[in-house]
């Protein structure tokens, strides 16, 4: 079969279109890094379009109706989109589905310590990485520190043009002939991506009746002295705190004809955010519409924030009952009717990888929407 290129079905309208949509994926990309992040701009952009979230509408005991639109929040960390339609829950929604986590480096909970003058953070990597792509990178450090009065910060460092950032070293080429002898896998171990922080010492008052001490890690000091001072942050807040690492900079149009975007955390935003642009787009339906957002796809979905908990279906109970006449009958029912597209990030054919697809079955940049009949290694 032949397939034309897509680019040459757009009218100049669409191309404006186009652009309009392409400038906002970028900027999601940008202020999206981490799943958290993902929600809060998430749900600052569905309460402009009339979204009100669950727990006010529980609060007002509000029954549903046609044209509701409604929102509900797992832990900061997961949304689920709801326009109400005409027909009741229990015949089914149409429901988009994507995830909002992307594979990155998680900081540990006691990561700082010092070696050889060098401060560094342990690190422990998350979902399916290339350990040899996180050296010698610009990394940001994003994430909430929950501080020892129970005041909660959030972090953003590595983004802004003042800000530093962070990085993993690698080995000079003229030392590397032992590492150039290693599988990919093992060029770059998974307990060697710890991020180096600081180099320079904290350096004390000399004075004979001072009664403070030189340090015993005196970089590792310094790094502490900063996070005390400009981010009020105290060495044991660590433990509480959910830091991740992901590589710094803003998304990129690439290409001279800036026909593609090069960014962090395209698997999966890239569907996540046409998910939520659909969503927004559609007024009014007459079989509910639903797009659930969530965590830890990148891991195997587990955890409270994954689709394995019970959350999407605690919240479909909750508004089979804002409907009237309850019954667990009608929440199964509602599952057991919906349509689900799930969507991904598809491998696309590169030629520079020609042996690694099969051009008869693959998808191709150009060629418009990927329909995967099934995946896999």
């Amino acid at each position: 079969m032949e397939y034309k290129n897509i680019w040459e079905n757009y009218s100049s309208k669409q191309l404006k279109e186009l652009e309009v949509f392409n400038k906002d994926y970028r900027d999601f990309l940008d202020n999206c890094k981490t799943e958290r992040e993902c929600v809060n701009n998430i749900v600052n952009m569905v309460e402009k379009s009339g979204y009100v979230e669950l727990e006010s509408r529980l609060a007002s005991g509000e029954p549903l109706k046609k044209g509701d639109k409604i929102y509900a929040v797992n832990m900061n960390k997961s949304i689920v989109l709801f326009n109400i339609g005409n027909d009741p829950l229990e015949k089914g929604m149409n429901i988009l589905g994507a995830h909002i986590d992307s594979p990155r480096m998680d900081i540990k909970s006691n990561p700082l310590y010092e070696d050889s003058s060098i401060a560094y953070l342990d690190t422990h990597y998350y979902g399916g990485v290339k350990k040899y792509q996180w050296v010698a990178i610009p990394l940001s450090l994003h994430g909430v520190v929950v501080k020892k009065d129970g005041t909660t910060a959030e972090l953003a460092i590595g983004e802004d043009d003042d800000d530093p950032v962070f990085f993993v070293s690698d080995l000079l080429i003229h030392l590397a002939s032992e590492q150039m002898e290693k599988k990919a896998s093992k060029v770059v171990e998974g307990e060697a991506l710890d991020i180096i922080v600081g180099n320079r010492p904290l350096v004390l008052k000399n004075d004979k009746n001072s009664d403070e001490k030189a340090e015993k890690d005196p970089v590792k000091a310094g790094v502490l002295k900063i996070l005390k001072e400009q981010y009020d942050i105290e060495e044991e807040d660590f433990l509480s705190a959910e830091l991740e690492v992901v590589p710094a900079g803003k998304a990129r149009e690439a290409g001279f004809d800036k026909s593609m975007i090069l960014a962090y955390g395209q698997d999966d935003r890239v569907c996540a955010f046409a998910s939520l642009y659909a969503m927004l787009l559609v007024p009014e339906v007459e079989r509910t519409s639903c797009c659930i957002l969530v965590d830890k796809e990148e891991i195997g979905s587990v955890g409270a924030t994954g689709m394995t908990s019970l959350y999407f279906e605690n919240v479909i109970a909750e508004l089979v009952n804002l409907e009237g006449d309850y019954s667990e009958l009608k929440v199964r029912r509602a599952l057991a009717n919906s349509c689900m597209l799930s969507s991904d990030v598809s491998s696309a054919f590169d030629p520079t990888y020609a042996s690694s697809f099969d051009k008869k079955n693959v998808a191709y940049l150009g060629g418009g929407i990927v329909l995967n009949k099934f995946t896999g290694s």
